[in-house]
This record gives structure tokens, C-alpha cells and sequence, in this order.
């Protein structure tokens, strides 16, 4: 005699099994397919038949049901949750993963340019002392910059900044100035850094150089009248821009002082000792030179009026100088890289 618990058991079962059964086909179906590949009303279909399936197993506990049943609704019920959630899930797992590798990569990078502050600083003389040299001796003498930089290159860059930037540049130009310095400007920094491998001396070459010729064109435009044109045009990136060549040379010039002075270690291990922190500091030079580029490109050359260009190289220039002073200090900090 089949007891009236049991029927009403059986009833159950048949007045829901469609649904259980849309609800495994639909899971199945999105695991092996995945959410994109399946039609938006079967989607929308989850949630409702999950939400009926997890009441289903409320009842059929509190009735008592036999166990195969209970079990084959909990399962049920894990597998709708598994659909519904897991994605949300693994997308959030994917998002903090960027997030922690984000903040880690910001918080190496000035933690390394610290760690190597000597070399940093010794970069920042090698291109600040022949940049004044170069800056001072233009404005005594405009004709010493041409045993620098090619007269052919400083008459006409003279023209432009005398001209100004009150009409802007031309439509699509920006794009175009934008990619030449990125190409430019990342080719010296890497040049910087590469020759460290001479022992440093080339990345103090580079950096001589380079100081030695930026210097000698700013004090020849200033010379013809256009030096608040040019200054204008270079305060709102230049921080990110020759900040970064510095820190790439100042990179080179740590690499090449392990390959000189390696201590007891071997050459080798003295240059692997100090590769994740130089590494780090040129990835983050790139980053700036990027950032330097785009505003170089979008922003110095255009109509907007100079003293907000200069109260924005200004703030510019402080918050690189805090960034690299100060982020990446403490445990807090810490405990992401």
C-alpha cells in the first residue's frame, strides 16, 4: 500500500520536473557554451528557475521527502548557483587580480628609483649640469648652440615658437606629434639605459648629451625672443618627459655599476641581483614618456592660454616629485609588491 506522503511526493515531482529539467539543460548548456553564445531569453530564464528550485528544496526538507529527492534538488540548486554566480565571480577574481597587479606595479616603481637614488641622482647631474652649460652659453652666444644642434634643426624650431600656439595646430597634426614623441622620446630613454651595459658609460654619455643639447635649444629660442613661447610649451611635460630619461639613465647607470663593482659576487649574479629593480624603473619611465607624449602632442601645442599651461606643468611637476618621493613607503604599501 503506497503511503499518501509518497503520493503526494510523486505528484510534486512530476508538477516540477519540466523546470528542474530546463534548469539542468540550461546549465549544462552555458557551461559548455558560455554566456555569450546563449540566446538573452534563455539567460533570463536562470534566475527565475533557480529561484523556484531553491523554494522546491525548502519544501521538500520541510515535508520530509525522501533523500534521493532532497539530494537531487540540492544539487540542483548548486548548479544554479554555480551559473548564476560563478561568472560574476570569476569576473570579480579578474578585476581584483588587475587591481592588486596595478597597485603593485605603482608601488614598485618609486620604491626602485629609492633604491637606487644614488644612481638617480648622479643621472640628474650628468643632465642638469650640461643643460645649464648649454642654457648659458646659447643665451651668451646664440651661435654656440650650432656646435651642438644642426642650425638646420634650431632656425626653423626658433620660427614655430616665435609664432606661438594661439590658433593651435592643424586638424589630426596633434595625433600625428603625439606618435613622433613617443617614437623620440622612448628611443632616448632606452638608449639611456641600454648602454648602461658599458659599465655606465654610455648612459652618462646619453644623459651629457641630451642635457647638453636641450639646454643649448632652449637658450637659442629665448636668445630670438620666443623663450616664453618654448617654456610654455615644455613646463606642462616636461617633468614626465626628462624625468623619465633621467630615471632611465640613473637605471643604466645602476646596471653598469654592478657589472663594475660586482663585490664577492660574480658579474653575473651582481647584474641578476639588481635586474627587477632597473627593469621596473624602465618599464615605469616608458609609462611617463606615454603619459608625456599625449600631452606633449594633445595639450602643450594647443590654443589654451598660458598661465593655465603653466599652473598645470607646475601641479605636474609636484605630483611626479611627491609620486616619486613618497608612494610605496609603509606596510600598507608593502604588502603589494
Amino acid at each position: 500500500m503506497i503511503r499518501a506522503s509518497a503520493v503526494t511526493e510523486l505528484a510534486f515531482a512530476a508538477r516540477r520536473q519540466k523546470d528542474w529539467e530546463e534548469l539542468g539543460t540550461l546549465a549544462r548548456k552555458i557551461a559548455s557554451l558560455g554566456l555569450r553564445r546563449i540566446a538573452p531569453s534563455e539567460i533570463a530564464r536562470v534566475p527565475v528557475l533557480y529561484r523556484d528550485v531553491c523554494a522546491d528544496l525548502a519544501r521538500a526538507q520541510a515535508a520530509r521527502y525522501s533523500a534521493p529527492l532532497v539530494e537531487y534538488l540540492q544539487g540542483l540548486t548548486a548548479t544554479g548557483h554555480a551559473v548564476l554566480y560563478g561568472a560574476h565571480a570569476a569576473r570579480t577574481s579578474r578585476r581584483d587580480a588587475g587591481t592588486r597587479s596595478l597597485r603593485a606595479a605603482l608601488f614598485a616603481f618609486p620604491r626602485a628609483v629609492r633604491r637606487h637614488k644614488w644612481a638617480a641622482f648622479i643621472a640628474l647631474a650628468l643632465f642638469v649640469l650640461p643643460f645649464i652649460v648649454g642654457l648659458i652659453g646659447a643665451l651668451r652666444d646664440p651661435d654656440f648652440a650650432f656646435r651642438i644642434v644642426p642650425e638646420s634643426t634650431l632656425r626653423p624650431l626658433t620660427e614655430a615658437y616665435r609664432a606661438g600656439f594661439d590658433e593651435g595646430r592643424a586638424v589630426g597634426q596633434d595625433a600625428m606629434m603625439a606618435g613622433f614623441y613617443v617614437n623620440n622620446n622612448v628611443g632616448i630613454a632606452l638608449r639611456c639605459f641600454a648602454l648602461g651595459i658599458t659599465g655606465g658609460i654610455g648612459s652618462a654619455f646619453y644623459l651629457v648629451e641630451n642635457g647638453l643639447a636641450i639646454g643649448a635649444t632652449l637658450g637659442y629660442v629665448a636668445s630670438h625672443g620666443a623663450g616664453d613661447n618654448i617654456v610654455t610649451f615644455i613646463v606642462g611635460h616636461g617633468s614626465l618627459e626628462l624625468g623619465a630619461i633621467i630615471l632611465a639613465g640613473g637605471a643604466g647607470l645602476a646596471m653598469g655599476w654592478s657589472i663594475i663593482a660586482p663585490g664577492e659576487r660574480t658579474r653575473l649574479a651582481s647584474l641578476q641581483s639588481v635586474a627587477r629593480d632597473v627593469v621596473t624603473i624602465v618599464f615605469g619611465a616608458a609609462a611617463m614618456l606615454l603619459m608625456a607624449a599625449a600631452i606633449e602632442g594633445f595639450w602643450s601645442g594647443s590654443s589654451v592660454p598660458a598661465v593655465v599651461k603653466r599652473g598645470v606643468g607646475i601641479t605636474m611637476f609636484a605630483l611626479v616629485l611627491a609620486y616619486v618621493l613618497f608612494v610605496g613607503r609603509g606596510k600598507e604599501a608593502r604588502k603589494w609588491t
